[in-house]
């Protein structure tokens, strides 16, 4: 048993009869009236983000996960297979787990959480930032721009298309945010 003053992002719960994980939390200390802590909760099991207040002291139970490092190895019709780097066991996840799953390649590595009392996979986590290859992208044209931050359509490796800025041309690598699916900067090789 944990109270409101152990919150910290990514702290696992349980509450109503579902796990939840600490997105953000905010302790309040009103002027009149007791303390309480504003919270926003993602359940690991349905992905869905609820708003929760939490009189200050209140007594949650805290859940037991466990992050594992595993390696993604490809995708059939049965999912998204995956290797652990230490004991080399292969699993196999449904899609609904997976967060981002247009920005896994083979070989890359990532975390999924398990419920550690059930055994049971949450959570796929990808690495927050994935460097890719621009297949197709029109070629940017000097002038071609209606404001300050002109982008374009480009076409990813693994097939997901997002906008890029127009210096970025067919062939280059690009870093992309898998949290926001959104460009961050050109690598350079």
């Amino acid at each position: 048993m944990a109270s409101t003053g152990d919150f910290r992002n990514g702290l696992c719960l349980e509450f109503n009869n579902d796990l939840f994980t600490i997105v953000q939390f905010q302790h309040v200390k009103p002027g009149k009236g007791p303390a309480f802590v504003r919270t926003k909760l993602k359940s690991l099991t349905t992905g869905k983000v609820i708003d929760n207040t939490f009189s200050a002291g209140h007594k949650i139970t805290v859940a037991r996960v466990e992050r594992r490092p595993y390696q993604f190895l490809y995708k059939d019709d049965i999912g998204y297979h995956f290797m652990h780097l230490e004991t080399y066991e292969q699993i196999s996840l449904e899609p609904s787990i997976i967060d981002g799953s247009e920005f896994l390649m083979e070989g890359q590595k990532v975390e999924i959480v398990y419920h550690a009392d059930t055994e049971t996979p949450l959570t796929c986590d990808l690495p927050p930032f994935v460097v890719m290859e621009v297949t197709y992208t029109e070629p940017g044209v000097k002038g071609d721009t209606s404001s300050s931050t002109a982008l374009k359509p480009a076409t990813l490796e693994t097939g997901i298309s997002l906008n890029v800025p127009i210096f970025v041309n067919q062939g280059q690598k690009i870093k992309v945010d898998t949290r926001t699916k959104e460009y961050v900067e050109r690598v350079r090789d």
